[in-house]
This record gives structure tokens, sequence and C-alpha cells, in this order.
């Protein structure tokens, strides 16, 4: 029951506080005011940011896309470049054994 009146005097105390409270005061009204276009001013630099986030986001999904092109172009040329290189082999075998049956012609 204690507790109960000295939380019931705190909050008549509170409450006196509030009414005593002068809104009219100059230097909290400016103050207000300076803590509104504070924060019109972080809310605009907020959606800039976001804007600028999202462009980057979009960007970078791009990029990715782009390199994951350019990666699977280069495993393409690469396959191309082993298949040629071993058509080559081929080619070269190939012409060697030409050559030996050509040598064994002519002995």
């Amino acid at each position: 029951m204690n507790s109960i009146l000295e939380k019931e005097k705190k909050l008549n105390i509170a409450l006196a506080k509030l009414k005593n409270l002068n809104l009219e005061d100059p230097d909290i009204n400016k103050n207000i005011k300076m803590l509104g276009e504070q924060k019109n001013q972080l809310e605009i630099e907020k959606s800039e940011l976001e804007k600028k986030f999202k462009t980057l986001v979009q960007e970078h999904g791009d990029l990715s896309r782009k390199l994951e092109e350019l990666q699977n172009r280069e495993k393409i040329e690469e396959k191309k470049r082993l298949e040629f290189s071993e058509k080559i082999d081929e080619l070269n075998q190939e012409t060697n054994t030409l050559m030996d049956e050509i040598d064994k012609w002519q002995t």
C-alpha cells in the first residue's frame, strides 16, 4: 500500500511540473522549430540515400549478370581453344602417319 502512495505522489509531482511547463517560452519554440527543420533535412537525406542505395543494388545486379556472361563466354572460348588444340594434335598425328606411309612407299 505504501508503494502505491509513493507512486501516486511521484505522479502528482510529475503532473505539477508538466502544468508549470511554459510552452510559450521563445527558446523552447525556437528549439522545437529547429528540431523540426533538422528532422525534415534528415528525412530528405534519408530519402536520397535510399534512392542511391537502390540504384547501387540495381547496378550491382547488372554488373553481376555481366560478369557471369563474361565468365560463361570465357568458358566457351576455352572449350573452343581446347577443341582446336585437339584437332591440331589429331592433324599432326595424321600428318605423321601419312609421312610414315610416304616414306614406306618411297623405300
